[in-house]
C-alpha cells in the first residue's frame, strides 16, 4: 500500500480528536514535518523488512523536529542523509519550539537508538535492509508547563478513540512492511503492537526503552538490548 494512502486518512482522523486539560498543546509532525517523514519512508521504507521496531510517540527534540521516529537531528541529517524544510505546529508551545534541523537540542532516546544502529551495522543500507522504525502515535502532548504527557496518561474517553485510530494505523503500516517480527521499544509499545496485530500471528517482542527516564537505559543500554535481541534470534 502506498504510504500516502495510509497517512492522508490517518491525519484527517487524528486531527479531528479533541484533548482536554492538562493537555494544552498537541503537535502532529506528520503535518508540519511531513517532508521529513516522507523522505524517511521513501528512502528506507519501500521494501519488506525482517523486523519493525515500534515506538510510542514523538519526543520534543526528535520526531517533533525532524518528522522521523526517534529522529535526533544529527542522526537524521548525518547518518540518514535527510534534511528537509520543517514548518511549525498550529499552536507552538514557547518551551517546546520547533526549529527543525536547526534545533541544537539532542533527543537522548534517538541518539541512543540510532547510535546503536550506526555502531552495529555501519551503513543505513545494512540496517534498513533488515529493520525499520515506526511510531504507534504521531502526536506529542504537552501540558501548560511544557511537560510531556504520554498517551497512556490521557483520560479514558480520549484514550479509547486515540488507541482505536493508532492501532489501525500501526496494523496498516505493518501490513505494508510485511515483517517477520515486530519489536516494541518499551512495554507500552509492545502492548499496543499486540493489540493492533491480534490474530495476525506475527511474533511480538520487546527491547528496553532508551529514554533517560528509564533507569535500566542508563546502565549499559546497548549491552542490554543486544542480549534482548539475541534472545529473540534477531542478532
Amino acid at each position: 500500500m502506498n504510504i500516502d494512502k495510509i497517512i492522508a486518512p490517518f491525519i484527517e482522523e487524528i486531527g479531528a480528536l479533541q484533548f482536554s486539560p492538562p493537555v494544552t498543546h498537541v503537535y502532529n509532525p506528520l503535518v508540519y514535518a511531513g517532508k521529513g517523514f516522507h523522505a524517511y519512508h521513501q528512502r528506507f521504507g519501500q521494501s519488506p523488512k525482517e523486523v519493525v521496531f515500534v515506538g510510542m510517540n514523538p519526543g520534543p527534540w526528535g520526531m517533533a523536529q525532524t518528522g522521523v521516529p526517534f529522529g535526533e537531528v544529527s542522526a537524521v541529517r548525518e547518518w540518514m542523509g535527510i534534511e528537509t524544510a520543517i514548518g511549525k505546529p498550529a499552536r507552538e508551545h514557547p518551551k517546546r519550539p520547533v526549529s527543525g534541523f536547526a534545533c541544537k537540542r539532542s533527543e537522548v532516546s534517538g541518539r541512543r537508538l540510532w547510535g546503536w544502529a550506526k555502531e552495529r551495522f555501519g551503513t543505513t543500507d545494512r540496517f534498513f535492509s533488515r529493520f525499520f522504525v515506526v511510531n504507534w502515535c504521531p502526536l506529542m502532548f504537552m501540558e501548560e508547563s511544557g511537560r510531556n504527557r504520554t498517551p497512556d496518561k490521557l483520560p479514558a474517553g480520549e484514550r479509547k478513540r486515540l488507541f482505536e485510530i493508532c492501532d489501525r494505523y500501526l496494523k496498516q503500516m505493518i501490513c505494508r512492511l510485511q515483517p517477520e517480527r515486530v519489536i516494541g521499544i518499551g512495554v507500552f509499545a509492545q502492548n499496543r503492537a499486540a493489540a493492533a496485530l491480534r490474530g495476525t500471528h506475527i511474533p511480538i517482542g520487546r527491547i528496553t526503552h532508551p529514554s533517560p527516564a528509564n533507569p535500566h537505559a542508563n546502565r549499559g543500554w546497548v549491552v542490554r538490548i543486544e542480549k534482548e535481541l539475541s534472545g529473540m534470534g534477531v542478532l
